[in-house]
């Protein structure tokens, strides 16, 4: 894995396995939040920033942890990173976009909780990816979940505008749709090898 081509892993990240319709992590905000194109978009790039910086982090995390030979504190470090990064997140945006920190409520911070980004943290760990793979494995990832989000978004924003028989409407249609776009981007497994 620590010899793969930097774009075999981007892509790998984005679509072969992308997080939210392969391996399913982050469903969470992917449900909550991909009803508004605009929200979806915005929700994707924060989330590709707190990936980039908690990947980066604990890219050097790991380092330090491995010449200490203390791998044990691996997670709960990995953990704070990520709720600092977030904490950070949070406070630019109520700073300088109130209306989008409005929009996104609970699933900001929820993105603490976004089992995709610890999942980041550990496959680069576990792949044991150089610095410069680590990082384009997360912006291969935070784009995989922004494109997951979007295409959600674009799907939902698209089939208010028709008439949908009753039964499927509301959780049921999201859920079909998770589904469909899951089955799609599964198509692409025989690419990774």
């Amino acid at each position: 894995m620590a010899d793969d081509s930097l774009w075999f892993i981007f892509l790998n990240a984005c679509i072969i396995n992308n997080f939210v319709l392969t391996t399913f992590l982050g469903i969470c905000p992917f449900l909550g939040v991909s009803g508004k194109y605009e929200t979806a978009t915005r929700m994707s790039m924060a989330v590709m920033f707190v990936m980039l910086v908690s990947s980066t982090c604990a890219y050097f995390i790991n380092q330090i942890l491995v010449a200490f030979d203390v791998e044990y504190l691996r997670l709960i470090c990995y953990i704070a990173v990520i709720a600092s990064t977030v904490q950070l997140v949070e406070m630019f945006m109520k700073k300088f976009s109130p209306a989008l920190f409005r929009a996104l409520g609970i699933f900001l911070p929820l993105i603490t909780t976004n089992c995709a980004i610890l999942g980041l943290a550990l496959f680069q760990t576990f792949r044991e990816y150089s610095f410069l793979q680590s990082v384009v494995f997360a912006l291969g990832a935070g784009a995989g979940f922004g494109l997951a989000l979007v295409l959600m978004a674009g799907l939902r924003e698209r089939l208010e505008l028709h008439d949908v028989p009753s039964i499927a409407r509301g959780a049921a249609l999201t859920l079909i749709l998770a589904g469909i776009l899951s089955l799609a981007f599964m198509g692409f497994a025989g690419i990774g090898g």
